[in-house]
């Protein structure tokens, strides 16, 4: 009794502690104890006893994760450790491991998972109730544990489960931006958290829990270093480094892949030439891959970017996209590789319109790509600006995979001081109708394979961790980690249904805590577009470090790096023309879309600027003046913060002081500097339109020229 009571007493400070302190480190991983008593004692009477099947890493991972989060969600009454041979039992186990009336138990479920699948079933044998977890692989067990957990964490019942899921995209990632310098471009929440100086003899824990979170949502692969390559990466001194961290990553379920630089041959292998028909770059290609596959047989393959940016490419050499991707694709070949190859490509010799510039370049040679190379595109055809139409690529390419490029880090709204819930921004894309196959054609089901019949499928995310001690510089923007992950487990999942999982898992279950946070992420996108870029603007923010507005950079050595050029504001109005009477950047999508674009009519608001050059004195379906509309939308943008940080401050009974405190203080600097936007852009604007501010829009307390001269040499990430 006394050792038992010792128990609960320390089991009782580490809860108060929790409670009082967090950092934010442990994610939505945070197992917080089930304070509703009827439900906590369902899930100790049907957890009476846990049983494995099978003894892999993953599984030990498995049954480890069980333990601690069972552990500190029901407290000191439940035992990992019961001898009850009689008890309701939860099994865990593959597939192969199984014995044979468990089995039974299950019917044809197998027949319906894939091999990252899962499945949850409740059964009756013998009087007593069990709960089996199973797959047709250990990493399906493992993603199915994460799952049964999360339904502690979020407060539902178990008595009943008949759970029966698959990933439906395959190759499910995060793009590092990380630099081997341990700088993080476009990063801001720290540096990164690859420390190659101690790699590959000293593991930092970390590495571990950042594999943790990824399993946990179902995301298998992740790069390590920048699409900016530095080509070291893939000299020996680095791949015994890159080799520790996949062996950290293998058990659960990750791959490593890395970025290459395609003038690696010259660059570090002594070639006078990086010509993809080289027959000597072709050889050192194959035997530089043959290496890796030494070392990391299940090494997932390569990340390129070329002829982009003022990276090399093939077109160096006067060849194309496919000779490029081509090169590397048969050298990855015999080992399962993928080439993920990305049409972020934009040239300064082509001035007309840069969203048009991918699609020649790669839609023409559909069919001409060999099968394991997927080509990454970007959801919109700029540069993940607060809103894009969806790329005209998606749908366009029916005889070659594509997958989503997304990007978690916030590199054009406002970094990670700024409180902005992607997965609405996720959504819009996936939900976006391409047409190309008929009505119903989504983006979604471009990438999930469906659309066209692909089998190689993928979702990239460019990642927004760093070594932070909460990993993403601002507790609220782990929910774009954790809501990626979702989406490229299923592209179908709705924002509204991620944003109150993650609140529940990271927070609390209280519903007076839940649905005002959960309204305020759910509006904190369109907040930004407001604040930032309404009715369409696009690409105006300041010079290289993309640090707030900047609509007036003129001076820059490309067209196409200046604001100017996207916003077009002139007397007679602003925005780009990409009708057929400007650039006709509508051609490239299919005709149902282009029509809507076109059509001042029909075209949503959302996207007015981006597609038509408009008066400022043009009428919108409200019967506001472009102007006024304009201004009243940034004012709007202001306002919306406003009231988050009003939710916000009502919430402090249910959030632990840290990051209560933290998100307060970041919720204000956001306050701060959407006015900054707002008084900024209007001001640079109002020079063009010559009209007045309307009634509700705040007046500027500095001049144009005062936010002109300001500099930001603190700026990170650049």
């Amino acid at each position: 009794m006394f050792k038992k009571n010792i128990f609960f007493l320390a089991f009782l400070i580490v809860f108060c502690n929790n409670l009082l302190a967090n950092d934010g480190y442990h994610l939505w991983l945070q197992y917080s104890y089930v304070e509703n008593a009827s439900l906590r004692q369902e899930y100790l009477t049907a957890l009476e006893k846990l049983s494995t099947s099978g003894n892999s890493e993953t599984i030990k991972i498995a049954s480890k994760e069980l333990n601690r989060g069972l552990s500190s969600m029901l407290g000191p009454e439940f035992s990992s450790t019961s001898t009850n041979n009689n008890g309701n039992t939860l099994i865990f186990g593959a597939k192969a491991n199984l014995s044979e009336d468990v089995i039974l138990q299950l019917g044809n479920a197998f027949n319906e998972i894939n091999e990252e699948g899962y499945i949850i079933k409740s059964y009756s044998l013998k009087g007593k109730n069990h709960i089996i977890i199973t797959g047709n692989s250990d990493i399906g067990v493992l993603y199915g544990v994460y799952n049964f957990l999360k339904l502690l964490q979020t407060n539902k019942s178990i008595e009943k489960l008949n759970i029966i899921d698959s990933p439906k995209i395959k190759v499910r990632i995060l793009n590092h931006w990380d630099n081997l310098d341990r700088t993080v471009e476009r990063g801001y929440a720290g540096f990164s958290i690859w420390d190659w100086h101690r790699l590959p003899d000293y593991l930092d824990p970390r590495y571990t829990d950042y594999a943790r979170a990824n399993a946990s949502v179902g995301i298998n692969g992740t790069v390590l270093n920048n699409v900016n390559a530095n080509a070291l990466i893939l000299t020996p001194q680095y791949l015994e480094k890159v080799e520790a961290l996949a062996n950290v990553f293998r058990p659960y379920g990750i791959k490593v892949y890395l970025t290459a630089r395609f003038s690696a041959p010259i660059e570090i292998g002594g070639l006078k030439t990086a010509d993809p028909l080289d027959a000597d770059v072709i050889n050192w290609w194959k035997e530089k891959t043959k290496e890796i596959y030494n070392r990391i047989p299940d090494f997932g393959g390569f990340v390129v970017k070329a002829n982009s940016e003022g990276q090399p490419g093939p077109q160096d050499y006067d060849r194309n996209h496919v000779d490029g991707a081509n090169l590397l694709a048969t050298a990855v070949a015999p080992f399962n590789g993928i080439i993920m190859w990305r049409a972020f490509v934009y040239s300064e010799h082509d001035t007309t319109d840069r969203a048009k510039q991918a699609y020649p370049e790669f839609v023409p040679y559909d069919g001409q790509f060999k099968d394991n190379v997927i080509i990454q595109v970007k959801n919109g055809a700029i540069d993940f600006q607060p809103r894009e139409p969806f790329h005209p690529m998606f749908g366009a390419m029916p005889k070659t995979p594509i997958m989503m490029e997304f990007q978690i880090t916030q590199e054009y709204l406002g970094f990670s001081t700024h409180t902005i819930f992607l997965p609405t921004m996720y959504e819009e894309t996936l939900q976006a109708d391409t047409y190309r196959k008929g009505k119903g054609s989504i983006v979604a089901k471009d990438l999930d394979g469906t659309l066209h019949n692909k089998r190689l499928t993928g979702m990239a995310g460019v990642s927004n961790i760093g070594n932070d001690i909460n990993w993403t510089g601002n507790p609220m923007l782990q929910a774009n980690w954790y809501g990626y992950g979702r989406l490229a487990w299923d592209p179908y999942l709705s924002a509204e249904s991620i944003a109150d999982e993650w609140l529940r898992l990271t927070f609390s279950n209280n519903k007076k805590f839940i649905e005002p946070v959960k309204e305020m992420l759910l509006n904190s996108r369109e907040a930004a577009v407001n604040y930032m870029t309404p009715l369409g603007l696009h690409h105006i923010m300041d010079t290289g470090h993309h640090y707030g507005p900047g609509p007036w950079v003129s001076n820059l050595s490309r067209p196409e790096w200046n604001p100017i050029y996207y916003h077009k504001a002139d007397s007679l109005g602003i925005g780009f023309d990409r009708t057929s009477t400007g650039s006709n950047a509508t051609e490239q999508y299919a005709p149902e879309v282009a029509n809507v674009f076109n059509d001042l009519n029909s075209i949503s608001e959302k996207n007015l600027l981006w597609f038509h050059h408009v008066p400022w004195d043009y009428k919108l379906k409200n019967g506001k003046t472009l102007w006024d509309a304009m201004a009243l939308k940034y004012q709007e943008g202001v306002d919306q913060v406003a009231s988050m940080i009003t939710t916000w401050n009502q919430m402090e009974s249910y959030v632990d002081a840290e990051r209560y405190n933290n998100i307060k203080m970041l919720l204000n600097i956001q306050y701060k500097e959407a006015k900054w936007w707002r008084d900024a852009c209007l001001l640079y604007f109002q020079q063009y339109s010559n009209m007045p501010l309307p009634e509700g829009v705040e007046k500027p307390t500095q001049t144009l020229e005062y936010f002109q001269s300001l500099e930001f040499p603190f700026a990170p990430g650049n």
